[in-house]
């Protein structure tokens, strides 16, 4: 069930960050950039996972600007995300392990900041301005964030397993 105040959006981004951190501990470079399903490795989901802090934080300054707001991003539509995804790991690929761990690790400080910077008014009190629906910010806040999180973390542990059965 998705967050519906502040005290709860913070509660369940550092609930599903801390375990996903615990589980990116574990990971060695090897583990980290095998290639697996659709060309992807666990380098590049969390890298992805990174990425999506900074669109969604890009996505409400802009709304707020007035400016137009462009979902997923500019040139792509919500049914081009696998293609918007493969170029974001090309973008990408250059990143070491430990790069991408850091932007993880800077990005959530990111989200953090946004959130505890808004009051609970301005994340849960309408739709947030340029999405087009009923989402609030506190609601893409949850989705960029600890929804990705948990997401990411239950791809990790299918893949560990996958391995271990190797």
């Amino acid at each position: 069930m998705a967050a519906s105040n502040k005290d709860e959006l913070l509660a369940v981004t550092d609930k599903e960050f801390s375990k996903l951190s615990e589980l990116l501990e574990r990971i060695d470079v090897a583990t980290a950039t095998k290639i697996r399903d659709e060309n992807t490795s666990l380098k590049d989901v969390i890298g992805h996972r990174a990425h999506w802090i900074t669109l969604f934080l890009g996505w409400y300054k802009d709304g707020m600007a007035g400016k137009a707001v462009f979902f997923p991003a500019k040139g792509y539509k919500w049914n081009q995300l696998k293609e918007y995804n493969q170029q974001l790991r090309a973008q990408q690929a250059d990143l070491s392990w430990d790069d991408v761990n850091h932007k993880l690790q800077l990005n959530h400080k990111k989200l953090l900041t946004f959130i505890n910077a808004h009051s609970n008014a301005d994340l849960y009190g309408g739709p947030m301005k340029g999405a087009n629906n009923n989402w609030t910010p506190g609601r893409w806040a949850e989705a960029a964030g600890p929804s990705h999180y948990r997401s990411a973390g239950k791809y990790v542990r299918q893949c560990l397993k996958a391995d271990k059965g190797q």
